[in-house]
């Protein structure tokens, strides 16, 4: 063998091995994207139809959402402050020390007047401002197992620092949330007259059935120096303890509302509702606010203007977005580029090396 042929064999050799440990893939149509697709050219015609499409659906719901939410009644008045005596009104301090004695008197009587028929069922909420329930440490403290079973009352690993008593004894239902339940009530009048809030099934019915069992009674609750809100009562399982139930859904915001109750009685213009409410609730540490709402609903829920103004904001950019296209294609028209030259419309190799 002389050598030029073995220069010629070295280099055919070198050549199947790159083919061999090449990492290029066999062609295809699918490596390569060459299968059928839907390709549309964004003509202006088509980008203002769509402009004018999404704008005609848009701003109808925008109008509808909006109309639904102005029907909802409201009634919202804020007590923390004004449930308390003047004398204490002065700093957080001597807020704090107002709530934090228990020979106070608590109860405070509010007027309500109804500014348009209210239809029922009438929904009472109580709402709190700057309380983060989405706190880490917050969140994680309860144990669900034990909620759901009586046989796991002794797991309270995950509620410290409200996991046993005193006396090592575990506490039911265990952790912070529970500890914290909301104990400020209301009792209405109107005209002399009680109206009667309905409190079932205010909370969720996955949670009444799955989550709270209805053979799990409360244990050793609220019994240590420091009471952190209601107390619950023993004999009553906490499938049925819809007040923690609802409370327990923590919620994702630091300003929130909870169903409280119903009021299944329509309330008419300009009568005055009489509402005598208990002020136990410490909100003044964290510089709270408390606040308690009446309101009715609508098919879209609450009162909530934040989703038409979005349809209503989205819809009409969309118009004007469909107008300027149109104005600068009328007056500075841009020609078209022959379709026939785009990549996928070429056939044979040629087409396919571009």
């Amino acid at each position: 063998m002389n050598s030029n042929e073995a220069t010629s064999s070295g280099t055919n050799g070198g050549g199947d091995a790159n083919r061999r440990h090449s990492r290029r893939p066999t062609y295809s149509r699918f490596t390569q994207q060459e299968l059928p697709a839907c390709k549309p050219l964004l003509t202006p015609g088509w980008v203002i139809s769509a402009f004018v499409l999404v704008g005609v659906i848009f701003i109808p719901i925008g109008i509808v959402s909006l109309v639904a939410s102005n029907k909802v009644v409201e009634i919202v008045d804020r007590y923390e402050t004004v449930c308390i005596p003047l004398e204490y009104r002065s700093s957080k301090a001597k807020k704090l020390e107002y709530i934090q004695n228990s020979t106070n008197n608590m109860t405070c009587r509010r007027e309500l007047k109804v500014p348009k028929h209210m239809k029922a069922p009438i929904y009472v909420y109580y709402q709190l401002d700057n309380f983060y329930q989405n706190h880490r440490r917050y969140v994680k403290s309860r144990n669900d197992k034990q909620l759901r079973s009586s046989k796991n009352a002794n797991e309270t690993d995950s509620c410290k620092p409200e996991a046993e008593t005193a006396g090592g004894l575990p506490i039911v239902p265990c952790g912070l949330i529970a500890w914290s339940l909301f104990n400020d009530t209301y009792m209405f009048s109107k005209g002399g007259k009680n109206l009667t809030v309905n409190k079932k099934h205010i909370s969720w019915k996955s949670d009444r059935e799955h989550k709270f069992g209805k053979h799990v009674f409360p244990q050793n609750f609220q019994n240590g120096s420091l009471i952190g809100g209601a107390h619950l009562n023993p004999k009553i399982p906490l499938s049925d303890q819809e007040d923690l139930i609802v409370w327990m859904r923590t919620a994702a915001l630091p300003t929130f509302r909870k169903l409280y109750g119903k009021i299944e009685e329509d309330l008419h213009p300009n009568e005055t509702i009489i509402v005598n409410l208990t002020n136990n609730y410490n909100t003044y540490s964290f510089s709270g606010k408390k606040k308690l709402v009446l309101s009715t609903t609508s098919f879209l829920g609450g009162k909530n203007s934040f989703l038409g103004i979005a349809y209503l904001t989205v819809g009409g950019l969309c118009f004007f977005l469909a107008m300027v296209f149109f104005v600068v294609h009328i007056i500075k028209p841009r020609p078209l580029g022959d379709p026939a030259y785009l990549s996928w419309n070429r056939n044979g190799p040629e087409g396919r090396s571009s």
